[in-house]
């Protein structure tokens, strides 16, 4: 006879506590985010229609929340579903009933790529940051960027026969897209410190700490020098003029230099060094100066690592990987939020 585990007293308070946690969390979320802004911009995309019985369908803030929920604790869609329907937290955060279920996961789906197509995750993101902007979240003193990859597990199996392009080579390899039909056919192969990446690169624009404020989405090959345009075209938020704007040598050009002149940008890009010229005494303190705040961009791409499992693709296509890299800034900047205002509170 199989003998029932039995949670210990121990095990019965962590569980209470942890509960207690997610609560607040949600209670913060709530307090700090009109929702009825985000259900307004979701209603223009988003034709709930009839479900297969024939009743209404579910509520795009409701699918949304649940999107949320996903990024915040890892879960697919399946998995999502599942929680919704047996954790009150996650019920009382989606604005569930007790009697009611939850929607399924192809419902999940079919309203993440419908709000794909119409590009309203943008849209979302850009109101969420306007709202967490006014409540004084966001700080525009400076403005930092960096790129990271994200690999797929959807890639060509065994030796690739493709040239691959190397990490900050200006020169981009083109590749015959002969792969396989399980293969992610938007993603490309990039070499970097060694080691071999096939998928996408997500381009961050942060303020200077760490909150995201645009972000752009390219193959693993494209070099972050030819693109800081597109980049910072991504931002959503209003920026004051003659900020700085901090960067990694990776971004060093006479374009890219000439570019922040046109928008109005301090130029805080780490100084590099030239073939037979080194940095002067006056660069390197610069580059340790720029460095001192340049980091938390990094840390931005690392805690999304660590708390979400971002790093991995979750969806094919270049479409779907944006949309996963935003939903991953938004659920990081509102995840940091709540100790952000505890913070400024007591200053």
């Amino acid at each position: 006879m199989k003998i029932q585990h039995r949670p210990s007293f121990a095990e019965t308070i962590c569980d209470l506590r942890i509960r207690k946690v997610k609560k607040t969390f949600f209670e913060q979320i709530n307090r700090l985010i009109n929702w009825d802004d985000i259900s307004a911009i979701i209603e223009k995309d988003y034709s709930k229609g009839k479900s297969a019985t024939g009743k209404p369908s579910y509520d795009g803030l409701l699918l949304f929340k649940m999107c949320l929920l996903q990024y915040w604790y890892g879960l697919s869609d399946y998995e999502v579903e599942d929680r919704v329907n047996d954790s009150l937290s996650f019920s009382y955060f989606c604005g569930i009933g007790i009697d009611q279920v939850a929607p399924d996961h192809s419902t999940l789906s079919r309203f993440r790529t419908a709000l794909t197509k119409a590009n309203t995750f943008e849209k979302l993101f850009a109101n969420i940051n306007k709202q967490l902007d006014e409540k004084g979240i966001i700080v525009k003193t400076g403005a930092l960027i960096d790129a990271s990859v994200v690999d797929t597990p959807l890639r060509p199996k065994g030796k690739t026969k493709h040239k691959i392009t190397e990490d900050r080579s200006e020169e981009e390899v083109s590749v015959e897209k002969d792969y396989a039909p399980s293969v992610d056919k938007d993603g490309t192969w990039l070499k970097k410190r060694g080691k071999f990446h096939f998928g996408y690169k997500k381009h961050y624009v942060t303020d200077d700490e760490g909150l995201v404020i645009g972000v752009h989405t390219t193959t693993a090959s494209k070099n972050e020098i030819s693109n800081l345009e597109e980049v910072l075209d991504s931002v959503n938020i209003e920026l004051p003029e003659d900020i700085p704007l901090k960067a990694d040598k990776g971004y060093q050009s006479e374009k890219n230099n000439e570019l922040l002149k046109k928008k109005k940008f301090k130029n805080h890009i780490l100084k590099k060094a030239k073939k037979n010229k080194q940095l002067t005494k006056w660069e390197k303190r610069f580059n340790k100066l720029v460095g001192k705040t340049r980091f938390k961009v990094e840390r931005t791409f690392g805690s999304i690592k660590r708390w979400f499992g971002g790093g991995i693709a979750r969806y094919r296509g270049m479409e779907k990987m944006h949309t996963q890299n935003i939903m991953e800034a938004v659920c990081y900047n509102l995840y940091r939020s709540p100790g952000i205002i505890a913070s400024n509170s007591q200053e």
